[in-house]
């Protein structure tokens, strides 16, 4: 005779897998629907993967080792390769300091709407509530779109992909600040408050701490990612390596879009490096 304890356990156990069926099976539904609304058949995708891997091949270099360290007139040198390292160096540089910019000023502002936006923090309902939206304005609408706009306004070069990138990073970072708010330990910020404290005390004092070094984590995490935007905005006249990667894109110059590629690729990392000893040394891991 089976124990009853296992009778339930088997009984338990036939309802999760019947359970995981089901949404397994509404989840294939989703997908298969997804890929037929978007029109991403498999036999588009088979024809034009040969296509990918001819363009891929197309923008591989020409090198030759006899000539490797040549000068810049040596073809199948690396100094014809990065024939305009100086100014694609100069445009990287200015593409990155678009991109701090625009991150310190979204931070800011994300940082000034996350407390009222969290739950647990938010003087009123409708304080919340307008915050949260507000957050959501922000970063609904994609930064390149916000470039478009800003062009059309400030004119083609840096300001407007600074704004645009600030404006979307504002919701991005402020989203992100207030549910670390949220899960902050509240006992400090009672502690201010029953002290006579004022809500501005219990969030410098109480909560502030708590948060601050996940708070310049994800700053750091956004400051990488906008990095990479200000890349792409730069296709729509908003400044930086952009604009000279769609030109070069634009008239097929193939063996310049992997040096440039190449070097936003260097940049990157590098800029990942530095932020994980930054955020190691936020979370008290050694110096940066």
């Amino acid at each position: 005779m089976t124990p009853p304890f296992e009778t339930a356990w088997q009984i338990r156990r036939r309802a999760r897998l019947l359970a995981g069926l089901g949404w397994g099976g509404v989840l294939l539904a989703c997908l298969l629907l997804s890929a037929w609304v978007s029109e991403a058949y498999p036999a588009a995708l088979l024809a034009g993967l040969p296509r990918v891997g001819e363009y891929f091949a197309k923008l591989v270099p020409t090198l030759h080792w006899a000539t490797l360290f040549g000068g810049t007139k040596a073809e199948g040198s690396l100094a014809y390769w990065f024939y305009r390292l100086d100014s694609w160096a100069w445009l990287l540089f200015e593409t990155s300091q678009m991109a701090a910019l625009a991150t310190l000023g979204g931070a800011v502002g994300g940082l000034l709407l996350c407390f009222p936006a969290a739950a647990n923090l938010a003087p009123n309902r409708a304080v919340y509530l307008l915050c949260r939206r507000l957050l959501e304005l922000f970063r609904s609408v994609p930064d390149l779109v916000y470039a478009l706009i800003l062009v059309w306004a400030f004119g083609v070069g840096p300001l407007a992909g600074i704004l645009a990138i600030g404006l979307h990073t504002v919701g991005a970072t402020g989203k992100l600040f207030a549910e670390v708010v949220e899960n902050a330990d509240m006992q400090p910020w009672e502690g201010v408050r029953a002290a006579g404290g004022t809500w501005l005390h219990g969030v410098r004092f109480a909560i502030l701490p708590q948060v601050l070094p996940n708070f310049l984590s994800y700053t750091l995490l956004r400051f990488e990612i906008n990095v990479r935007g200000a890349t792409v905005i730069g296709f729509v006249g908003a400044g930086g390596i952009g604009q000279e990667l769609y030109q070069v894109i634009s008239f097929n110059y193939y063996e310049e879009i992997s040096a440039i590629v190449l070097l936003i690729v260097l940049v990157v990392a590098a800029i990942d490096l530095a932020s994980e000893r930054l955020r190691g040394w936020a979370a008290g891991q050694g110096t940066p």
